[in-house]
C-alpha cells in the first residue's frame, strides 16, 4: 500500500545544494581561497583524493541547470553563497563579478518562476579569516556581519527568504573537534567557541538582512539527529539526553534565549570564558523560519555502565551508502523536538535525501536511465512522515530535497552520489534519476488539481 501524501497548495517544493560541492571554478573570477580548497589540496583528507575545483562546474553551466530544475517542476532552489567569491579575503574590498554571477543565477532562477533560497554560509570559510583564528575568533562573526551586509544590499530586492547558516554544529564539531572537514582541527575548546561564535554571528546579521531586504523571512537551519537510548535504563536514558544536548540542544537553546544547556557544558568540560554577557540577546533574536536538516538518528548506549537493562532498541536492516538508517519515523521526532521550541510558525525540511550506488544504464536508442528504487522508497517514506508531521500539527512548510546533483560529498569526495539528477564527473552530462522523476511527479500531483 502507497503512502498518503496530503500537503497543502501553498507548500514549498524544492531541492537543495552548496557551492563547494557543485560551483567549481575555484580559481574564476577573483575568487578566493576557502578553508575546503586548503583541506581538499591536503594529501589525506579526501578518501578519493579528489576537490571541488571542477565539482559539477555549476558556475559555467547554471543556465542549463536551471533549465532542467524547471523541466522537474521545482518550486524553490536552496543554494548557498560562497564567501570567498564575495570577499575574497574575507572582508574588506568586494568582489563585483562574485556577486554578478549570484544576480545572474538568481535573476534565471525568477525567470523560470523558481523561488532562490539562498544560504549565505555552507561551511566555506574565507581562508584569511581562518589564518586570523577562523570560527573561535569572535572577530569572525563581526566578520560574517560585514558580508551579509554586502551580500543582501547587492541581492536583497530579489530574494524572499534568507537562510544565515546551514548545520553549524557540523561546522563547529566536524570542523574543529573532530577535524574529520575543514578547517582539520581537533580541539574541543576551539570547537565550542567556534559553535557560540557561528550563533553569535547569525545574532548579529539577523538586523543587517533585515534593514537591507525588509521584505524578506531570515532564518537559520540545524541539523537534527534524535538520539534514542538503547533500553529503558537510567543510564542510557541519561547517555542519549547528554548526545542530544550537544547536537541539538547545544545550538536550539541559545536560539531560544536559554545560553548552553548546562549537561552539555559539563560534558565538554571546559570553561566557556568566550560567552559575553550580550550574547545570548543578540543570539536569540527572532527569526522568521527555521530549516531542519535530518538524514538519521541514533541509538545510545551507556557502555561503561557498571549495571544497565538488556537492550530493547535496535537498528533496522535498511542502509543508505552513508551507512545512516533509513527510518522515516525518526524525521517526524526531529520536527517535533524543533517545534516543541516555538522558535517560528514556519518550519522547512531543508535537507532529507539518501546516498546509494546507483548506476547509468543506456538503452538501444540511447536514452540514459538511473533506475533507483531504493531512494524511491526513501522519498516516499519521508515525504510520507513529513505529511503526517503536518497532521500533528507541525507548521511544516516546505520540503528540499538533497541533493538536487551529486557532487562533491565532502571528506568523501565523489565516491558519494546523493543527487535526483545524476552528474557524469567526466562529461558532465546530467541525467535525471528515477527519484528525480518520481519528485517531479509528487510535486505536480500536490500543487496541481
Amino acid at each position: 500500500m502507497e503512502p498518503t501524501l496530503n500537503f497543502p497548495k501553498d507548500f514549498i517544493w524544492g531541492a537543495a545544494t552548496s557551492a563547494y560541492q557543485i560551483e567549481g571554478a575555484v580559481h574564476a573570477d577573483g575568487r578566493g581561497e576557502s578553508i575546503w580548497d586548503r583541506y581538499t589540496h591536503t594529501p589525506g583528507k579526501i578518501s578519493d583524493g579528489t576537490n571541488g575545483d571542477v565539482a559539477c562546474d555549476h558556475y559555467n553551466r547554471w543556465p542549463e541547470d536551471v533549465a532542467l530544475m524547471k523541466q522537474m517542476g521545482l518550486q524553490a532552489y536552496r543554494f548557498s553563497i560562497a564567501w570567498p567569491r564575495i570577499l575574497p579575503s574575507g572582508r574588506g574590498a568586494v568582489n563585483q563579478a562574485g556577486l554578478d554571477f549570484y544576480s545572474r543565477l538568481i535573476d534565471g532562477l525568477l525567470e523560470a518562476g523558481i523561488a532562490p533560497y539562498p544560504t549565505l554560509y555552507h561551511w566555506d570559510l574565507p581562508q584569511a579569516l581562518e589564518d586570523e583564528g577562523g570560527w573561535p575568533s569572535r572577530d569572525t562573526a563581526y566578520a560574517f556581519a560585514e558580508y551579509a551586509d554586502v551580500v543582501t544590499r547587492h541581492l536583497g530586492d530579489r530574494i524572499q527568504t534568507w537562510t544565515t547558516f546551514n548545520e553549524p554544529a557540523v561546522s563547529s564539531w566536524v570542523g574543529y573537534l573532530v577535524g574529520r572537514h575543514a578547517p582539520g582541527r581537533t580541539n574541543v575548546a576551539d570547537a565550542a567557541a567556534a559553535s557560540h561564535h557561528l550563533l553569535l554571528a547569525h545574532g548579529l546579521a539577523l538586523p543587517v538582512i533585515r534593514n537591507n531586504a525588509p521584505q524578506a523571512d531570515v532564518g537559520i537551519t540545524v541539523d537534527i539527529i534524535p538520539f534514542d537510548p538503547a533500553s529503558a535504563s537510567a543510564a542510557d536514558r541519561h547517555a542519549s539526553w547528554e548526545k542530544d544536548a550537544l547536537q541539538n540542544r547545544w545550538f536550539l537553546d541559545p536560539l531560544a534565549g536559554r545560553g548552553f544547556p548546562n549537561d552539555g557544558v559539563a560534558a565538554l568540560g571546559i570553561e566557556m570564558d568566550f560567552v559575553q554577557s550580550e550574547d545570548s540577546a543578540i543570539i536569540s533574536r527572532p527569526i522568521d523560519f527555521i530549516g531542519v536538516n535530518y538524514y538519521r538518528r541514533n541509538i545510545i548506549r551507556a557502555e561503561s555502565a557498571t549495571e544497565n537493562l538488556p537492550q530493547t532498541e535496535f537498528y533496522g536492516d535498511d542502509f543508505t551508502e552513508m551507512d545512516w538508517e533509513v527510518r522515516a519515523t525518526s524525521l517526524i521526532d526531529a520536527l517535533y523536538q524543533v517545534h516543541g521550541y516555538r522558535l517560528s510558525d514556519k518550519i522547512f525540511v531543508t535537507e532529507n535525501g539518501a546516498a546509494y550506488p546507483d548506476e547509468l544504464t543506456i538503452s538501444e536508442t540511447g536514452e540514459r536511465h538511473v533506475h533507483d528504487p531504493k531512494r524511491v522508497n526513501y522519498y516516499k517514506t519521508h515525504l510520507a512522515a513529513c505529511s503526517q508531521a503536518l497532521e500533528m500539527g507541525v507548521p511544516l512548510k516546505g520540503y528540499f530535497a538533497w541533493s538536487l546533483f551529486d557532487n562533491f560529498e565532502w571528506g568523501h569526495g565523489y565516491t558519494k552520489r546523493f543527487g535526483i539528477v545524476r552528474v557524469d564527473y567526466d562529461t558532465q552530462e546530467r541525467t535525471i534519476k528515477d527519484s528525480g522523476k518520481f519528485y517531479s511527479d509528487v510535486i505536480r500531483s500536490q500543487t496541481q488539481g
